[in-house]
């Protein structure tokens, strides 16, 4: 069942002649629903003699509209706080531009229903409330000055500084939760308590609505009075919150050998076999198409984790809509776990290694380029994908670069604290910093491009092989003009720069790594600076230190001599 609400709203003007509140409802079905959920805003408007209004409208509409169109890997408080951004600037650009906006701004408190929990959004001071178990709380605080005479003066909305500093909180829903999302009109006026009886007292959100906002203006409101309802009447199930849900179920498949069948399509090759994954290249006979099976090994069978796993793996997968990647193909109805990907033929960079190929300069500044447009594809969508190399990079006959294997990926958005998150990765591709701290960051898959080129073009790694276990030392990168003199120097920079010890010295996006490399030679980047010896290896250093030491004073001791 997915998530079901009842939405109620109100608006209405007080004495002045212009409501300057705006207020918005989308509600989404299918996919859209379990990917997005379903967002309630509440605005306003402050400022000029129309302005804000404008800003109001214009703030909620653009939230409701462009929120829906961010990855569905982003979480929500970076979708929202990316959206308010972008609408923050056009409030301020449209105020600047024309005198009779000078000044719109407008405050903002928006609640997203999705899965089984609840986020809000806030800045300004419109409000949201939650009615559970009978009681009300405030989820939001107001964002005005604490000196007694500038009490209901903002510090904080949309088109007042150039940077949003948006609120943000969640938490898990509850059958039959009620929230409220209302301008500073109704709870200005109604006290909390009075608030929380007419909820009470009101079964219908409309009816809810439509009392707190004509009650305000009974009771003296001054200002316009807008209230949102939003009753929780079902919840989903728990568990993954998209359409693989149902798959979780599913039995893994025996051990398949070349020409089994499996729900139509025939094996035609074991292309992976580990101790956790199994992959196949399959034919499909009704098309002839050729395609990769992935499952797990038969003896993970009830292994719960190792299962959804998987489905969160196809999820990304899935997601990840680029000629960069291998590409997610619909099933028509599968009897066991398994997902399926288009095959391409060709071998990863490592196979084509082994095999001996040499890879020019050219052709490895063109790979480069390839793999940071792959790497920047996942990370625009929030995925680190923690296992760049050249094993996982492959080179197909029609020449494209893809990535493979999101086995160990993690959408940044889906971790919570607390999450178990585990080191993944290969020791000689892992940054320092991961040997210390597994947490994911975008900057690791960078350093593991990095490698990654290093490796292609000399088959050496920048600081050693390490080995699985090993605790590594990590003193300057070996120079890979070492290993190959015809490097040129602009591209042995990039490479330094790209694997540098410390994370602040080397590139900051995939971005500013692909643009280094498309410049090339038309605009080097200077070479890192080397360590001082002191850094570089502290023993040495003092033994240096000693040495120069007792030197000195056995030239003291010889002229005290004389």
């Amino acid at each position: 069942m997915p998530l079901h609400v009842v939405v109620g709203y109100s608006s209405l003007t007080g004495p002045r002649e212009r409501n300057e509140d705006y207020c918005g409802i989308a509600t989404p079905e299918g996919a859209e629903l379990e990917n997005k959920g379903v967002i309630a805003a509440v605005a306003d408007g402050i400022g000029g003699h129309k302005g804000g209004r404008e800003a109001a409208e214009y703030t909620v509409r653009g939230l409701l509209s462009d929120y829906f169109s961010t990855p569905d890997t982003w979480g929500v408080p970076r979708a929202i706080e990316t959206v308010t951004t972008a609408l923050n600037r056009w409030v301020i650009a449209e105020g600047s531009r024309n005198a009779e906006l000078s000044g719109m701004a407008t405050t903002l408190s928006a609640l997203v229903l999705r899965g089984r929990r609840y986020y809000t959004a806030h800045i300004g001071d419109s409000r949201i409330y939650r009615l559970s178990d009978g009681r009300l709380q405030q989820l939001t605080v107001d964002h005005t000055w604490e000196h007694p005479e500038l009490n209901n003066v903002l510090s904080r909305a949309i088109g007042l500084d150039p940077r949003v500093l948006m609120d943000f909180s969640d938490g898990e829903l509850v059958g039959h939760d009620r929230f409220l999302l209302v301008s500073d009109g109704v709870w200005g006026v109604l006290p909390d308590v009075l608030i929380g009886e007419v909820l009470l007292d009101h079964p219908e959100p409309q009816g809810a609505a439509a009392a707190l906002s004509s009650l305000a203006l009974a009771h003296g409101g001054h200002d316009n009075a807008t209230a949102v309802v939003v009753d929780v009447l079902g919840l989903p199930p728990p568990g993954l919150r998209d359409s693989l849900e149902s798959a979780a179920s599913l039995p893994l498949p025996h051990r398949l050998k070349v020409g089994h069948e499996l729900d139509g399509l025939i094996v035609e090759e074991i292309l992976h076999d580990s101790r956790e994954t199994l992959l196949y290249r399959v034919r499909n006979p009704r098309n002839d198409q050729q395609l990769v099976l992935k499952t797990l090994q038969p003896a993970m069978e009830g292994d719960q984790s190792a299962g959804a796993a998987l489905l969160m793996e196809e999820w990304r997968a899935r997601r990840v809509v680029s000629p960069f990647f291998p590409q997610v193909v619909p099933d028509d109805g599968r009897s066991c776990l398994y997902y399926l990907m288009t095959w391409h033929s060709g071998a990863t960079l490592q196979a084509r290694l082994d095999a001996g190929q040499h890879f020019p300069v050219g052709d490895a500044v063109r790979l480069g380029v390839a793999l940071l447009k792959a790497i920047g594809a996942l990370h625009r969508l929030d995925i680190v994908h923690r296992d760049i190399k050249t094993d996982n990079v492959h080179l197909g006959q029609d020449g494209v670069l893809r990535v493979l294997d999101l086995g160990v990926a993690v959408s940044l958005a889906e971790l919570k604290p607390g999450d178990p998150i585990g080191q993944a990765g290969t020791p000689s591709y892992m940054a320092p910093e991961l040997f210390e701290d597994p947490a994911p960051q975008p900057g690791h898959d960078l350093y593991a491009a990095g490698v990654t080129l290093y490796h292609l073009l000399t088959r050496k790694y920048p600081y050693g092989e390490i080995e699985p276990f090993q605790t590594p030392k990590f003193g300057e990168p070996v120079r890979p003009t070492r290993w190959r003199p015809e490097i040129p120097g602009w591209l042995e920079n990039i490479l330094l720069k790209a694997v540098a010890r410390e994370a602040k010295d080397r590139f900051e996006t995939a971005e500013e790594f692909l643009l280094a490399l498309e410049r090339g030679a038309a605009r080097p980047i200077a070479p890192p600076p080397r360590q001082p010896l002191a850094q570089r290896n502290p023993l040495m250093f003092w033994k240096v230190v000693a040495a120069a030491s007792i030197g000195l004073n056995v030239v003291l001791l010889l002229i005290l001599l004389r």
